[in-house]
């Protein structure tokens, strides 16, 4: 049996020998985002330019500045503070061409560091404020991504967010939204915004209609408040997963809940460090979780705004924790499985993926 002292030592010298798998070996392996948010994750060079196209103040004068700016090296004060960062992208993705161009590009960049599956979630909502219609705010973002899947080595589906600090009569407008288009690439349905002061239960009929139309659902939860924000999460809203989860850690019994019933965690290293989700890098609950048995996946969560990828968030993983290569092929079948593909291609793509897995060479 190998004991958590032998853990420790196993991931202490693999931290000092350098034995972790490097940035190339991650970068070729074959990957899923579950979690990333469309308005979070533009290129910063696409930023700027559509802030010029479309006459958008900000007080950045060179795109450079502006790239500086979203390149994040400290926690923020809070969540709240984080969510600001989103002020500054909101303004340019108001008409169906910018919407359609930053999805397209999402996908092609996630490609190209072997994503070979991701779901994409924004709220349409947050891009009407110029007059364009719930549909065709979804219309765009589907055309960008579809255009990807027609270039590269990926398969995308979006997961429509419902969000906590609006009107939980929206968050039903937008259940209804992603029931219209289930099988027009809406895999999901999700509960975002600021979780202090807007407790999830509160948009349970959203959820009601979600699982009506049998639709697939993540909430995020556990991220800026504590495990009863998990608890309703899962128990007022039935969650498939959970976003973050970082708090789970402070109710053992709920704990073993999630990990009894397989209900996977989204998780976002980078980004929980942020937004102060954990004190610091070193005391993330990650490796935590993994020894314990519970489904957990990596994810970028905004890609821009903390400046991130999903090759940064497995070399992190690595560095900090000691995973191995063992072990990031188990969050990658992790990944897989927690996916809302629907289950034969996804026993299909998982097929694919194992067999890619068995022929990486070295990881060193």
């Amino acid at each position: 049996m190998v004991t958590s002292n032998t853990k420790e030592k196993s991931k202490a010298e693999n931290v000092k020998t350098g034995k972790i798998p490097s940035e190339e070996y991650i970068r070729a392996l074959p990957k899923v985002d579950l979690h990333c948010h469309l308005d979070g994750s533009l290129r910063a060079r696409t930023l700027w330019e559509l802030v010029k196209e479309r006459d958008v103040r900000v007080p950045l004068k060179t795109p450079e500045a502006l790239e500086e700016f979203f390149r994040v090296d400290k926690p923020f004060s809070s969540l709240e503070e984080y969510l600001k960062r989103f002020d500054y992208v909101l303004p340019v993705l108001q008409d169906a061409e910018a919407l359609q161009r930053v999805a397209y590009e999402l996908a092609i960049d996630a490609a190209a560091e072997g994503i070979l599956y991701m779901e994409v979630r924004y709220s349409p909502v947050l891009h009407t404020k110029r007059g364009l219609e719930l549909t065709s705010v979804m219309d765009a973002v589907l055309d960008g991504l579809r255009q990807a899947e027609k270039e590269v080595d990926i398969v995308t589906g979006v997961i429509v967010c419902g969000i906590r600090n609006i009107s939980p009569d929206t968050s039903l407008r937008l259940a209804e939204l992603a029931a219209a288009y289930k099988h027009q690439g809406v895999v999901g349905f999700d509960l975002a915004g600021s979780e202090d002061q807007f407790p999830a239960k509160d948009h349970s009929e959203a959820f009601y209609l979600i699982r009506k139309n049998n639709i697939n659902c993540t909430v995020h939860a556990g991220e800026a408040y504590g495990p009863d924000s998990i608890r309703q999460a899962l128990h007022d809203l039935n969650t498939h997963r959970i976003g973050h989860g970082t708090r789970l850690k402070e109710d053992g019994d709920l704990l073993n809940y999630v990990n009894d019933h397989r209900i996977p965690l989204e998780i976002c290293i980078t980004s929980n460090v942020h937004v102060g989700a954990v004190k610091s890098l070193e005391t993330h609950p990650l490796r935590l979780y993994y020894d314990y048995g519970l489904r957990v996946t990596l994810n970028t969560d905004n890609r821009l705004i903390s400046n991130t990828t999903i090759t940064d968030e497995y070399l992190l993983a690595c560095r900090t924790f000691g995973f191995n290569e063992h072990d990031l092929k188990n969050f990658i079948v992790m990944g897989f499985k927690s996916s809302f593909m629907p289950y034969k291609a996804k026993v299909k793509l998982l097929e694919r993926v194992l067999k890619i897995l068995r022929k990486q060479k070295t990881p060193f």
